[in-house]
């Protein structure tokens, strides 16, 4: 959470409390009338003079009080020889003697505890110093003027153990996973909480200007509050909110961006290199065999050998020399405005904000339009109860449909996608590969209204102080609208169709908190029960078959055949939860946590489960034999273990029905469809458990300077939900059942250097590592072999003791050149593979190993950020990294059945951006097999290699009059 923020927060709670006080006040006289007399002033904030309202006076002995108004004045009626507390949340109480004076200006200085950075946790706020899990929090501030349309986006790179994919579409929401996989088939999906609710919409929903702080709890402590549904880690986002007694304040800011691709232009080939690819595809023919395929042969034309579709009437070349890349790309950009007014006074504070996204992707027609509005009020009506309103409506705006991407990279320049009439050409090969902007010229209608809401209602004891009860009421309501229609889909009769979705839930917390301290004791407790509804509808109607699409989607009635069906679905969570957080003597930290989950998708046996977890922490830096270490500001040692569940998908655990093949009741009778179960029940399912060990140092040292975290983490997930095959002899082919083990461990560091603070200049650097590593310990238990050894899951890709995405598969050992001696079924110019157990043959049991995994080895980033005067300069290197044998991919430029007709593939690589480097006679150290028909081999391996990658943002910015801190 932001310092700024934490202040504002701070300022508004005792603003309130004050002002609501003089209630209290009002009536009460000094029991000392006699040398009474009327005192006044202002009370001010110490830095920078600010009237602060709100603030407290008590005639210390007495119920006589007063509270500053508006402008920070107050009147006092005291005693001569009476002494004044001024009180304010937030600040250092000060107690003056009147001392016969009649006017008494005060400046208040912000207390040491409130100067301390908090973060936020499940259901409240922590001093980080106190914050015994794995907690991490993004500097929003430092971010808040890159170019993002979503709010992922801000996440890449910058926090350890948050792992962040990339984007493909226009405002699109990259993929997102804390620490590594848990689970093979349970829920996989990190948790998002907005404003203490769980927010269920798309994270391209939400406005980034919107957002005051981000903070990822990663551990079984940090995430226990929350359950099975933070199995992979939760997310927790804090929108902005007014301060009380703040003037209106409006901001406005307005932005214009261009995106092209950060490692240049794509140059596919023109047609002079093309027509020169697919003269040494066809080797055989172009060149004399008796030069050994390298002397050109006079008798060849390219001409003969091309496609058919790429020659005119008259068996000659077409004349064309088309760019498909540049025709279905065009410069990336995106517009935004936002607008924003806050505010409040000593009874309310409220934000509304507005904004306006439009972004256009790098690829024509991916487009992203967003209009956001969100609404945040409080109001207090008493010094001990406030309720609110956190609120949000995002309409985003997706239509149109883009250009094959793929088809486009394959495209012969020799071809063209309209024709002189300016109509599209269905498919310029005149094979069933269709032209690549079919799939643009289409009537594509696709929208997504989002709504958000959190009503909240809290309750401060007065009998009890630290005593508080919060009811959450928070709502979740999308509607998505697909409409479509093509005259190129359904085999070029055309196809039309609209889906109609709605998506709702509730979530109903009742949250009971206390907190105190006693001498060197502070206790704080949470106690929570709750429950989330959730249920989804979805309508689709469908036709194919049309004379003409002129009314498109809007008259599916004249489609020859029509289709429609219907989908929906129901869900209930219903938990309790009790935490205690206990710290002594500002030196020893325990946090213990019992949550229990009960969710409608278990069977009877196993509706609920409870989940325990317990951390303690150590402030070293507190201890006596550690105060001559003064480069040592904060020392602090973490250890937390716990176990937290993870649930199975709706349905699963019970038996399902399909619809079996109808039945006609005699000649003219009426058609039955019958009913059978396709899917076994389980009653005995049970939640997934992982067992968490983590363990973590925070320090701070040379006076804030040089900052960071450290954690290192091991996890074991029991009882897995998984489908196994059964006999088919039972009627099915499996069961949901649990099984098996997995083990998930890392390491992550964080380091932030203050390198250098002047007056005018400062520059900052920050450093994030994590690297995490998974491995199935056990699965069925079976031996079926009796070889000793438990079997491996081979058809479903799991192997014990590997990691679950690791890679079986055949070796690719170069292309077959000329001379090679060759294995059966491998043509010249074919992909050798590894014949592994020297049989002469190319099996699945045989010839496959264990290459490496899919997964990174490691991630690192190095942040840089440099102010001067008005000017801010920041940069981002972000680098995932597979090492030797992981973060290993599929690297191959075709398809199996593609090209099914005679030219060679147009593809562009994409790390070198020239054409694909195939073999030939004169390219005998080519990475790529021939690509022609008739040279394909009996078997085509995957050729695997390593995907490690770095990613570097820069962005400058001008900020005119603002204060360089």
């Amino acid at each position: 959470m932001k310092l700024s923020y934490l202040l504002s927060c701070m300022k508004r709670k005792g603003r309130l409390q004050a002002a609501f006080a003089m209630l209290l006040f009002t009536g009460f006289h000094s029991l000392s009338f006699a040398q009474n007399m009327t005192v006044s002033g202002t009370v001010k904030d110490s830095e920078d003079g600010t009237p602060l309202i709100g603030v407290t006076i008590a005639v210390v002995g007495t119920k006589t009080g007063a509270v500053t108004n508006a402008d920070g004045a107050y009147t006092i009626n005291a005693a001569a020889d009476a002494s004044l507390s001024f009180n304010y949340t937030g600040y250092q109480k000060q107690t003056i003697a009147v001392g016969g004076q009649t006017r008494i200006d005060v400046a208040l200085t912000v207390s040491a505890e409130t100067l301390e950075e908090f973060v936020v946790v499940g259901f409240g706020i922590q001093k980080k110093v106190d914050v015994t899990g794995a907690v991490a929090s993004l500097n929003i501030e430092a971010l808040s003027e890159l170019p993002n349309t979503n709010i992922a986006q801000f996440l890449q790179g910058t926090l350890p153990g948050l792992n962040v994919g990339v984007a493909t579409t226009a405002g699109g929401t990259p993929p997102i996973s804390v620490r590594g996989r848990v689970s093979l088939n349970g829920n996989q999906n990190v948790l998002v909480i907005l404003d203490g609710i769980q927010y269920t919409g798309s994270l391209s929903a939400i406005n980034p200007d919107d957002i005051a702080s981000i903070d990822v709890l990663k551990d079984a402590s940090s995430t226990a509050v929350y359950g099975a549904q933070a199995a992979n880690g939760v997310i927790l986002i804090t929108s902005r909110k007014g301060r009380p007694g703040e003037k209106p304040r409006i901001s406005f800011n307005t932005g214009y961006t261009t995106q092209t691709p950060t490692v240049g232009e794509f140059k596919p080939k023109n047609r002079e290199g093309y027509l020169a690819g697919i003269t040494e595809a066809f080797y055989d023919r172009a060149y004399t065999q008796e030069s050994g395929y390298t002397a050109p042969n006079p008798t060849f034309n390219v001409k003969d050998v091309v496609d058919g579709s790429m020659r005119d009437a008259n068996g000659e070349l077409l004349p064309n020399d088309f760019n498909w890349w540049e025709a279905g790309t065009n410069k990336g950009t995106i517009s935004e405005t936002n607008l924003s007014v806050s505010g409040g006074s000593d009874k309310v504070s409220y934000l509304f904000s507005g904004g306006l996204v439009d972004q256009k992707g790098f690829i024509i027609n991916d487009k992203f339009a967003r209009k956001s509005i969100r609404a945040n009020i409080e109001l207090q009506p008493l010094n001990w109860w406030k309720v609110g309103l956190v609120s949000l409506g995002s309409f985003v705006n997706q239509d149109g449909a883009e250009p094959a991407l793929a088809t486009i990279q394959r495209a012969s320049p020799l071809h063209v996608p309209y024709d002189a009439n300016g109509n599209l050409i269905v498919s310029p090969t005149n094979t069933i590969e269709l032209n690549a902007f079919t799939t643009y010229e289409v009537d594509d209608y696709e929208r997504h209204n989002y709504y958000f809401a959190n009503i909240y209602n809290e309750i401060s004891f007065p009998f009890l102080k630290g005593l508080t009860y919060r009811l959450n009421f928070g709502n979740n309501f999308r509607t998505d609208k697909r409409y479509f229609s093509s005259i190129f889909d359904a085999g070029q009769t055309g196809r039309a169709f609209k889906d109609d979705q709605t998506y709702y839930d509730y979530t109903l917390d009742n949250i009971v908190n206390y907190n105190n301290t006693f001498g060197k004791h502070e206790v704080g407790a949470t106690l929570l029960y709750g429950s989330i509804k959730r249920e989804f509808n979805s309508t689709f109607a469908e036709a194919r078959g049309f004379s003409r699409l002129t009314l498109s989607y809007n008259d599916l009635a004249l489609g020859t055949n029509q289709f429609a069906n219907s989908d929906g679905w129901n869900e209930a969570l219903l938990y309790q939860m009790a935490r205690l957080n206990y710290k002594f003597d500002n030196k020893y930290l325990v946090t213990a946590t019992v949550r229990r989950d009960g969710f409608s998708g278990f069977a009877k046996n196993n509706k609920s489960a409870v989940f325990p977890t317990v951390a303690l922490g150590w402030i070293l830096s507190e201890e006596g034999f550690m105060q001559n270490m003064k480069a040592i500001e904060l020392l602090k040692l973490r250890v937390g273990y716990g176990v937290i569940g993870n649930q199975t998908s709706r349905y699963s655990s019970i038996a399902s029905l399909s619809t079996s093949a109808a039945y006609v009741f005699g000649d003219g009778g009426t058609t039955a469809f019958g009913q059978q179960v396709n899917r076994l029940g389980n009653d005995n399912l049970k939640w997934e458990r992982t067992k968490g060990l983590n363990i973590g140092l925070d320090f701070s040292l040379f006076d804030g300077k040089t900052q960071g975290t450290l954690d290192a983490y091991n996890n074991n997930t029991y009882d897995l939900l998984f489908s196994v095959a059964i006999p088919s002899i039972t009627g099915f082919d499996n069961i949901t059942t649990n099984l098996g083990q997995i083990n998930n461990r890392g390491l992550e560091a964080s380091i932030t250097q203050h390198i250098l603070s002047k007056s005018d200049f400062s520059w900052s650097a920050g450093l994030v590592f994590s690297a995490n590593k998974n491995k199935i310990v056990t699965l069925t238990g079976q031996d079926a072999n009796d070889d000793g050894t438990e079997d491996d899951l081979i058809s479903s890709g799991l192997f014990i003791g590997k990691s679950i995405s690791t890679i079986y598969d055949y070796v690719a050992n170069g292309v077959y050149d000329l001379d090679d001696p060759r294995l059966p079924g491998f043509p010249i110019g074919s992909m050798s593979v590894v014949d592994q157990n020297g049989d002469g043959d190319i099996t699945p049991a045989g010839d496959r190993v264990f290459l490496g995994r899919q997964e990174p080895a490691y991630r690192i980033s190095l942040s840089n950020t440099l102010n001067f005067k008005g000017f801010r300069l920041s940069f981002l290197l972000n680098s995932v990294q597979g090492g030797k044998e992981s973060y290993r991919g599929v690297n191959r430029p075709f398809a199996n059945n593609i090209p099914q007709y005679y030219r060679e593939d147009n593809t562009v690589r994409w790390n070198d951006f020239v054409g694909i480097d195939y073999w030939s006679p004169n390219n005998p150290e080519g990475r790529y097999p021939r690509n022609i028909s008739g040279s394909r081999a009996k078997v085509e391996p995957a050729m695997y290699e390593n995907r490690s990658r770095q990613v570097t943002g820069c962005y400058l910015v001008l900020q005119p009059g603002c204060r360089i801190t």
